[in-house]
């Protein structure tokens, strides 16, 4: 086997090594309840963001750590004009039914609520911006959790983790 065999071989091996998303669970959930711990006062801190989901008759808690720049107000995040990505997740529409990708460790969500800003200079600089940060449009990784404790709105999440994971 020469040099030349073995770099093709290993080019055409590596994507399916890294690309490990056959694990992953397709479902359509509906979010049930969403809590949030923001960092006030932050100089480069980080506010997560918890949400509780419903999907394949389970209940799936997963959250968000985003970073923060920001001081006395802590509903703003001076980072998110140059770094849309960094915005947290939100859910679209009036009944929170929302298509997502799981696994042991994350939750999967498509990005479709950051905004396009209409005309103008700003507006031009501003959408290069979420374009190059990859903010629109891009998939949002929670991290699974099984802390339920933290809703109050709905029973099935604060029930959810109190149960064993395993």
């Amino acid at each position: 086997m020469n040099w030349y065999s073995l770099c093709v071989a290993a080019a055409l091996a590596a994507p399916a090594c890294y690309g490990a998303d056959a694990d992953r669970v397709q479902a359509q959930a509906h979010l049930l309840d969403h809590a949030e711990f923001l960092c006030s006062n932050c100089f480069f801190g980080a506010s997560e963001h918890y949400y509780c989901f419903a999907a394949d008759n389970k209940i799936l808690i997963a959250y968000q750590k985003t970073p923060v720049l920001n001081y006395t107000d802590k509903s703003k995040n001076y980072l998110t004009p140059a770094h849309p990505a960094w915005t947290p997740w939100s859910a679209p529409g009036e009944n929170g039914a929302v298509p997502i990708s799981y696994d042991d460790k994350h939750i999967w969500i498509t990005r479709a609520d950051i905004k396009k800003a209409t005309s103008g200079f700003w507006a031009q600089l501003k959408g290069a911006a979420i374009w190059a940060s990859r903010g629109e449009g891009k998939q949002v990784r929670l991290t699974r959790s099984t802390m339920g404790d933290i809703f109050l709105n709905d029973d099935r999440c604060r029930a959810a983790g109190a149960a064993p994971t395993h």
